[in-house]
């Protein structure tokens, strides 16, 4: 059997290929080898993906494709892992540029972006991602993001700059105080994903201007930081996975075709395309 993972920040898809029927289906915490490591992974794959381990001795080959793997030695925190809970599969480690690249691209050149927890870029040859200067994680990047978002909304409470009723419902929705963001952000693990969750907050008021102005804002940051820096960005298909991109996929289109920018597929979750291109690839 053939496993395949697309793995972010928050969330892990996983599945596997049963012969003779269709996919098996599975989700866990996201495994991201700059915050877990080893040892946690394990826990967290033991804790909440034991039916998935049940197939361990069937299990033969294993493609995981994860935010955070995006050099050798962040590979082998992962493959470390998976081994020793799928002792007979080989194991292929690999980012998620590339595996939302094979997704969306297939064999055809493209740029393919990450908008989710976290937000990057590549450009993809037909074979190959090409390494660019984006991926600066949710500090530094990750514009457009659900944790710029979230990052986004929560210093406008915090500094008085919501719009009194909107501000009123973010409150009424989280009763935030400065001391609870500044535990979580300061003196917990996962701050990204913390800052994220917020993000939902614009699904329950789309219809404000506020809320339009604050999407338009954030994708737009994306676009002119990641998209733009391609010389070339005007010649190629532009594909997008994540929520991120599959929430706010029209507003999204729309500023693409503002910027001459062609929009190719948009897709909140790669795992089922992913599992099709392993396979056909043979």
């Amino acid at each position: 059997m053939i496993l395949v993972a697309d793995s972010g920040s928050s969330k892990t898809d996983w599945l596997l290929a049963v012969p003779g029927q269709e996919p098996l289906k599975f989700r866990s915490k996201g495994l991201n080898p700059y915050f877990h490591n080893e040892k946690q992974i394990v826990k967290i794959l033991q804790d909440q993906a034991a039916d998935l381990i049940a197939h361990s001795n069937e299990i033969t080959e294993i493609y995981f494709f994860g935010a955070g793997c995006s050099s050798p030695d962040r590979h082998e925190i992962i493959s470390n892992a998976l081994s020793q809970l799928f002792t007979k599969a080989f194991i292929s480690v690999d980012s998620d540029l590339l595996g939302s690249a094979y997704a969306t691209c297939g064999h055809q050149r493209g740029l393919c972006c990450v908008l989710g927890t976290g937000s990057n870029i590549s450009y993809f040859d037909g074979e190959d991602i090409h390494a660019g200067k984006h991926g600066l994680g949710f500090v530094l990047g990750d514009e457009g993001s659900g944790t710029w978002f979230g990052k986004s909304l929560i210093t406008d409470y915090l500094y008085g700059k919501m719009p009194a009723d909107i501000a009123q419902l973010f409150k009424e929705h989280y009763n935030l105080t400065v001391q609870d963001v500044m535990y979580h952000v300061y003196q917990q693990p996962n701050a990204n994903t913390y800052l994220a969750s917020f993000a939902r907050f614009l699904g329950s008021i789309t219809d404000t201007a506020y809320a339009k102005g604050k999407i338009t804002q954030g994708l737009n940051e994306f676009i002119e930081t990641n998209i733009k820096s391609y010389p070339e960005y005007r010649d190629y298909k532009c594909h997008f996975v994540g929520s991120i991109a599959s929430v706010f996929a029209d507003e999204l289109t729309r500023l693409c075709n503002q910027q001459g920018i062609t929009v190719g597929k948009i897709m909140k979750h790669p795992v089922n395309d992913l599992l099709e291109f392993i396979l056909d690839r043979g």
